[in-house]
C-alpha cells in the first residue's frame, strides 16, 4: 500500500509516519507539507521524519495532483490547527482546512485513490448539555477552526462512491509526546507548567468537558480508517474512547499527582467556557473495535513528562514559544517567511 500524508510535518503526522512504518511491511509513506513548523523538533531520537519514503514540499492551496499517481490512500493533516489560529488567519483557515482539502480530495478520486482520510474534530459540537454527543447530534461549531471542519466534511460527502471512501475523523482533543511537540494543547499544557512552574493555574472553573485522544491512538485510527471494509463510503465518526471524557479540572488533578509539590489553581470567578462537551465514541468502538486506544491518561502524563524532561525542558514562558502553533506562525509572518495569508514570499 502507499499511503500520502498531507500535513506531515507538524504534531500528528511524525507519530503517524512512525506507526505504518514500523507496524506495517511493505507499506509505502509519502509526506506532503509547507514546512512551517519543520524547525521544530523536541525530539533527540529517530523522528517520523526520517522513515518516509519521500517527502514533497509545497502549499496544500496549490497542490500538484500528480503526486497522486499510484497512491493507495491519502490522509489529510493539513490545517490551520486551533481556536487562537483561526481567529487570527479566518480566511487561511478557511482555505486550508476545508476548500483545499476538498479539491485534493476530487484530485485523489480522478487519480483512482481507494480511500481519504480526513482529520476532523469534536470541536464542532462546541457547547452541549450534559448529554454525549453522537455523530447525529446537532453541531454548534463556536470558532472559525469548527466551522472550517464542519464545511469540510460537507464538501467530501458528495465526493465518497464505491470506490472512493471517505472517512472524517472527529477527533477528541490530542495530546502526548510527539517529535514536533505542541504545547497549546490542554494536558500538554498543564504537564509543561508542572514541570517549569510547579504549578497549574486553570484559567476557566474547571467544570468544561474535553474528551481527549493519545496521538498514538490517533494513528491507530488513521490505520483503521484506510483499510475499514465496513461503514458507508461517506463516513463521519467521532474517534477516541469513552473513558477518556474528563472536565478540564480532572486533567489537571491527574498531572498534579504524578509530579510533587504541584499546586493547582482554578479561577472559580471565571465565565463560564462555551466549549463544553461529551463525546460518545461508541460507534468507532463498534466499528473499529481491533483498533481502540490504548494509552491510558496516567500513561500519557508520563510519556510528556519524559519526553520534556529529555530535551531538558524548563522554560517558564513556554507560551510565548514556538511550541505554541500560533506563535510560530506569527514569527514567520513577522520574518517575512510568509504573509498575512500564510502564503510563501
Amino acid at each position: 500500500m502507499k499511503i500520502l500524508i498531507v500535513g506531515n510535518l507538524g504534531y500528528v503526522g511524525p507519530m503517524v509516519v512512525k506507526h505504518f512504518k514500523t507496524n506495517k511491511a511493505n507499506t509505502t509513506v509519502e509526506g506532503y507539507d509547507i514546512g512551517y513548523f519543520v524547525q521544530d523538533y523536541t525530539h533527540n531520537g529517530i523522528t517520523g521524519d526520517v522513515l518516509l519514503d519521500k517527502q514533497y514540499y509545497g502549499d496544500v492551496r496549490n497542490f500538484d495532483s500528480q503526486i497522486l499517481r499510484s497512491v493507495d490512500a491519502v490522509i489529510y493533516l493539513a490545517a490551520i490547527s486551533n481556536d487562537p489560529m483561526g481567529n487570527v488567519f479566518e480566511k487561511a483557515t478557511m482555505d486550508i482546512n476545508a476548500e483545499a482539502a476538498i479539491s485534493i480530495a476530487g484530485a485523489a478520486k480522478q487519480h483512482a485513490v481507494k480511500h481519504f482520510v480526513f482529520a476532523s474534530s469534536c470541536s464542532v459540537y462546541g457547547f452541549a448539555d450534559s448529554e454525549p454527543r453522537t455523530e447525529t447530534s446537532e453541531v454548534n461549531p463556536l470558532t472559525t477552526y469548527a466551522k472550517s471542519k464542519i464545511n469540510a466534511e460537507k464538501g467530501l460527502s458528495y465526493l465518497a462512491d464505491d470506490n472512493f471512501k471517505v472517512t472524517c475523523l472527529r477527533f477528541a482533543t490530542a495530546c502526548g509526546y510527539s517529535d514536533r511537540l505542541r504545547l497549546d494543547l490542554v494536558l500538554n499544557d498543564f504537564v509543561a507548567s508542572a514541570i517549569a512552574e510547579k504549578k497549574i493555574s486553570i484559567l476557566s472553573d474547571g467544570t468544561p468537558w474535553r474528551p481527549l485522544i493519545h496521538v498514538k491512538d490517533m494513528a491507530r485510527a488513521m490505520d483503521w480508517a484506510i483499510n475499514r471494509d465496513n461503514g458507508d463510503n461517506f463516513l463521519i465518526i467521532n474517534a477516541g474512547s469513552n473513558r477518556w471524557n474528563y472536565q478540564v479540572k480532572e486533567l489537571a488533578a491527574a498531572v498534579q499527582e504524578s509530579f510533587d509539590d504541584i499546586e493547582v489553581n482554578i479561577n472559580k470567578d471565571a465565565q463560564p467556557d462555551k466549549r463544553s462537551y461529551k463525546v460518545s465514541f461508541d460507534l468507532f468502538e463498534k466499528l473499529a473495535y481491533s483498533y481502540q486506544p490504548q494509552v491510558n491518561l496516567t500513561e500519557a502524563v508520563k510519556d510528556l513528562s519524559k519526553g520534556l524532561s529529555a530535551i531538558h525542558f524548563n522554560d517558564v514562558n513556554f507560551r510565548q514559544s514556538n511550541l505554541v502553533r500560533l506563535k510560530r506562525i506569527q514569527s514567520l509572518v513577522e520574518n517575512s517567511i510568509i504573509d498575512e495569508n500564510l502564503f510563501l514570499k
